[in-house]
């Protein structure tokens, strides 16, 4: 009895297998039948809503086999390609050129890579970048059977972001430059400083700045920095035709690459930086044209910073009211030409001239009068001598002349022509009952070797000149070496 008790299943067991079968009852036939057509469709739908969101997702979808032919693409078209064109074709037909450098290729990834930019080509030849998502195929035996992954086109933002980061660079180099240029004072060294760095930055074989009216055939060089200036006449020329504010590219008779860069000062100088390359040099891209520009205001800004070191400087050697040398400038050049007559071995003269009644003209007719007869005065003394030569105000009514390799009887002619010519010239100054003006001059003369220097000279000048008004003004005398008037 207990064997056969054990053999029967019991009331529980048998309660829950008819409660399975209820629960979960074995299909028929034509039931299974419609359960695949269900499955199949629900796997169809799937994979149609895989398709679109891939789409949304991506602007291109593929997957390559093990030679690296696309086994699928999407969408379609993708990148202005058909599907069908793609399909079985090796899919770095895509791949834009690089010219030759080695670039990421998205369609054979060695591992899981993610926002990777590739640039793919359009079938009109147009570059476009993409951002991927790519991953190898690996089949049960750990081999790879080929890849997929999913991009989107990023163009703008590369194209943005490469503007920006050449904007930085040229900053970059904009600021480096300004640091070179601030650590010299003197303007002709703040040009070398900026030169330089823009030959650097550029790798120019050349550069200069222009003068670019020049002479009327080639322009004049104002500074240069690097290898020897080609002709640049056509560039200067298609410069000055275009009128505009932009560089302009040519190429130099010798074949050099040039680009000119117009700039204007203040001051109206009109000016232009030249760069320039070997002929075998690569073309001037856009970047450089705008960081050329960009240097070229640099440029006009050294310029008329060097305008204004030589304005001062002419200024702190001129007379303001005369535009003669002042006595300080009068006395450091002399001493500059006596150490080069001395090597050359010749002589030179002085002549030392003081307006005579000048006190009573002023006094009669005012200080806006005497200034115009002393700047009359001036012109007397520049048309007597050669552009060589020196002349000088040395304050008040007192003027001072050097006459180089003259000796004292030509300097003795010269003051006989200022003797008559000067009274001539500003006889009109003087009003009845006012003295006239006239020129009282000493002369002094130097030769070589006497170990003279230039005050000891004007002492001697001077001391003849006081020698002619003790003795009636209006008259020279020339000095004679060891000789007291």
């Amino acid at each position: 009895m207990t064997e056969a008790h054990a053999s029967q299943p019991s009331i529980p067991q048998t309660a829950k297998r008819r409660a399975d079968a209820a629960a979960f009852p074995v299909p028929g036939p034509e039931e299974g039948v419609a359960r695949g057509a269900a499955l199949r469709e629900a796997l169809l739908d799937s994979r149609q809503r895989w398709r679109e969101l891939v789409t949304l997702a991506a602007d291109i979808a593929f997957e390559t086999d093990n030679w690296g032919r696309f086994v699928f693409i999407a969408p379609d078209p993708v990148l202005g390609w058909q599907a069908a064109t793609l399909l079985g074709q090796t899919a770095d037909l895509l791949l834009a050129d690089t010219g030759g450098a080695p670039a990421f290729n998205p369609f054979h990834p060695t591992e899981l890579v993610r926002r990777r930019r590739a640039w793919l080509k359009r079938p009109d030849g147009r570059a476009v970048c993409i951002s991927f998502s790519a991953a190898p195929v690996v089949n049960e035996e750990g081999h790879v059977t080929g890849a997929r992954g999913l991009g989107q086109d990023v163009t703008e933002q590369e194209e943005r972001d490469t503007e920006v980061a050449a904007a930085l660079r040229r900053g970059e180099v904009v600021d480096h430059i300004l640091w070179q240029m601030r650590k010299e004072v003197l303007a002709p060294r703040m040009m070398q400083a900026v030169l330089a760095s823009l030959a650097h930055a550029t790798g120019s074989e050349g550069l200069a700045v222009l003068d670019v009216l020049g002479n009327g055939t080639e322009p004049s060089v104002l500074h240069t920095f690097g290898r020897s200036v080609p002709s640049i006449a056509p560039a200067v020329g298609a410069l000055l035709e275009s009128g505009g504010e932009d560089p302009v590219a040519c190429t130099a008779s010798d074949g050099r690459l040039v680009l000119v860069c117009p700039t204007q000062t203040r001051f109206g100088e009109e000016a232009a930086l030249a760069l320039w390359r070997q002929p075998e040099g690569r073309p001037w891209d856009a970047d450089e044209r705008l960081l050329a520009s960009s240097t070229a205001a640099i440029v006009r800004v050294v310029l008329e910073h060097e305008a204004i070191q030589r304005e001062m400087g002419r200024q702190a050697r001129t007379d303001p009211l005369t535009g003669l040398l002042n006595r300080r400038a009068f006395m450091d050049e002399l001493s500059r030409r006596f150490d080069r007559l001395e090597v050359d071995g010749l002589p030179g003269a002085l002549v030392f001239v003081d307006l005579d009644n000048f006190k009573a003209l002023n006094d009669s007719r005012g200080h806006d009068v005497g200034d115009e007869a002393l700047q009359a005065a001036a012109q007397v003394l520049r048309m007597a001598v050669r552009p060589t030569d020196l002349v000088a105000r040395f304050g008040g009514d007192e003027f001072a002349l050097w006459l180089d390799g003259a000796d004292e009887l030509a300097a003795a002619e010269r003051a006989e022509h200022l003797r008559t010519a000067g009274p001539q010239a500003l006889a009109h100054f003087s009003p009845a009952g006012v003295p006239p003006i006239t020129f009282s001059i000493g002369v002094a003369g130097r030769w070589p070797g006497r170990g003279e220097d230039a005050e000891m000279l004007l002492q001697r000048a001077d001391r003849a000149m006081y020698s002619v008004k003790r003795g009636g003004r209006g008259h020279w005398r020339v000095a004679k070496v060891g000789e007291d008037p």
